[in-house]
């Protein structure tokens, strides 16, 4: 059996608190903050990060925009707007895939080796965290895949559960790729 992708890895813990190069907000198309782990984020940079995001016009859903880390450990924050979930039929699949796509062409555009993602839309956006899970794991192993920037990418998770599932995905993922 191979293995699960080393550069790929699941964390619990506090995104904020991570020491890496880049880490992914989960925004909204304001950019000026707002609830759980964005809300986090911003309070945990300090103004300086509402300052350089009030100069950024928003954000698209299913695109990312970069700033600096201000008080953060990570050096960047890339803020990505996610689908809210409306029942699968709203394209939400694709916006966001498109998402952790963009948010990754962002950080190798800015050569970072070490990129953290939240669960993307899955908490007031709804979006259901099997499905979210999946397309993360699948997106993110498709992108690295092709490139070598970033080296690793870690999905940071607020609890337990919420990282089973990214490690059920990984080892889907591994499965299917055993039977190719």
């Amino acid at each position: 059996m191979s293995e699960v992708d080393p550069r790929i890895r699941v964390h619990i813990g506090d995104i904020t608190k991570l020491p890496v190069d880049a880490i992914v907000n989960a925004a909204n198309t304001s950019l000026l903050g707002g609830g759980g782990v964005d809300g986090a984020i911003h309070r945990a940079a300090g103004p300086e990060l509402l300052a350089e995001c009030r100069t950024l016009n928003g954000c698209k859903v299913g695109d990312a925009k970069l700033t600096k880390g201000y008080r953060l450990p990570a050096r960047y924050v890339i803020h990505t707007v996610g689908p809210v979930w409306q029942g699968g039929g709203k394209g939400e699949a694709e916006l966001l895939a498109s998402c952790y796509r963009r948010s990754l062409e962002l950080a190798a555009a800015k050569d970072c080796q070490i990129v953290a993602f939240p669960a993307i839309s899955t908490g007031v956006y709804r979006y259901p965290k099997d499905r979210a899970t999946q397309i993360a794991i699948g997106t993110v192993s498709a992108f690295i895949s092709h490139n070598a920037v970033p080296e690793t990418v870690i999905f940071c998770c607020f609890e337990q559960r919420t990282a089973e599932l990214y490690q059920q995905a990984l080892l889907r993922l591994t499965e299917r790729e055993r039977h190719r």
